[in-house]
């Protein structure tokens, strides 16, 4: 799985939507879907696995394990 759907796996388990975290945190509109294909910030990856109350590793690993 991408990074971007492990975001959103993390995100629905909140009752969040990509949109809404993307607003709350101030990131530019798209910017987690791009995560489908390319690796993000280390910056914008830490403050999204805060607000979904999770760690970073934890997104990256999940990405990784279901592939």
């Amino acid at each position: 799985m991408s990074l971007y759907t492990a975001v959103k796996k993390v995100a629905t388990q909140n009752h969040k939507s990509i949109y809404q975290i993307e607003h709350d945190l101030q990131l530019s509109n798209g910017m987690i879907s791009k995560w489908d294909k390319s690796m993000p910030r280390a910056d914008a990856l830490q403050d999204v696995a805060d607000y979904l109350g999770v760690t970073p590793q934890y997104l990256l690993n999940l990405a990784r394990k279901e592939k």
